[in-house]
């Protein structure tokens, strides 16, 4: 009842706020992201984790059991979904399927999204038999050479592998973890898209989705831009530089989620890659409190007013 309660909550002051300028919340979010690490092992060269260009003075960590407590115990009553990633290598924290056990529990949608470098098949039953409802696992490409373009470090046999060792762990234990491929747009793997198309059942997927890339310094063009300009986030001006494909302004996720990094700092969303909006610390305070106070309220206000610049890279 009071997920209920706080959803009603959530669309009535979006409504509202958009009707008549944008009010303070009284409710928590839909859904939480969860840092479970700050690291990875691959070097993608748009990933600021990749390039080491994360956020600043943050040293790489795994999130705490005393901060997963704390999260888990303030969201479990409100919150529908919890995704398990936001910059780093989530796997990376061995505690992971502990933590997707513990909010499986609270009846808790739970994602994982993952490079799949770490999974075994002893990981991938941990995973399934936690209650895990989505994975998923990024593949850019159909072959090696095309993977590893992107995903530096990488290794395409292991995300094949770690489809087929979860479609067996499915199988054994009667779970119903839905399997999603993911793989970028990018110039680099565009003529293996239809391969991709025909081949994802049978590597053990049960969805395939594309997902257009966000790229920084596009403005001159870049070398991952795809080909097609539909599958591109940026398009060409009258000037001959790219710019952003513009967005609406009414902004649903800042009033229905929220990200919480390793050291428990809550932030607007995921593209808040150097926390610069930070709410506070849920170590500090109440995550009901942040949600609706005043850093929170100030970042709604410019998110659909001015748009700030984490905004404008945004594909939603």
């Amino acid at each position: 009842m009071l997920r209920l309660i706080n959803v009603i909550r959530c669309y009535a002051s979006y409504m509202w706020s958009r009707l008549w300028g944008v009010r303070a919340v009284r409710h928590m979010p839909l859904f939480v992201s969860v840092e479970p690490a700050n690291v990875c092992q691959l070097r993608c060269p748009e990933c600021p984790v990749g390039q080491a260009v994360g956020r600043k003075g943050t040293a790489p960590r795994l999130m705490q059991e005393q901060v997963w407590q704390r999260i888990l115990n303030q969201v479990a009553s409100y919150t529908y979904t919890i995704q398990f990633y936001f910059q780093g290598e989530p796997l990376l924290n061995p505690r992971l399927p502990h933590m997707i056990a513990q909010a499986s529990a609270k009846k808790l949608y739970t994602i994982v999204s993952t490079n799949a470098q770490a999974i075994t098949p002893q990981m991938a039953e941990q995973l399934v038999c936690a209650g895990l409802n989505r994975i998923i696992i990024s593949m850019d490409g159909a072959t090696q050479q095309t993977y590893e373009a992107y995903r530096i470090g990488g290794q395409i046999n292991r995300c094949k592998e770690a489809m087929q060792w979860l479609r067996e762990a499915k199988k054994k234990y009667h779970k119903h973890t839905i399997i999603e491929l993911q793989c970028l747009r990018l110039r680099t793997n565009e003529y293996e898209w239809n391969t991709l198309r025909h081949q994802y059942k049978a590597l053990g997927a049960d969805r395939l989705v594309f997902k257009t890339a966000q790229l920084y310094h596009y403005a001159d063009g870049h070398p991952l831009m795809p080909s097609q300009p539909c599958y591109n986030r940026y398009t060409k001006g009258q000037d001959g530089r790219y710019h952003r494909k513009p967005l609406s302004k009414a902004c649903f996720r800042v009033w229905s989620g929220c990200v919480i990094t390793t050291d428990g700092m809550v932030l607007p969303c995921c593209y808040d890659k150097e926390s610069q909006y930070a709410y506070g610390n849920i170590m500090d305070t109440d995550l009901h409190t942040l949600f609706s106070n005043q850093a929170a309220h100030a970042f709604r206000q410019q998110a659909w007013q001015e748009q700030p610049s984490i905004c404008k890279e945004c594909w939603k």
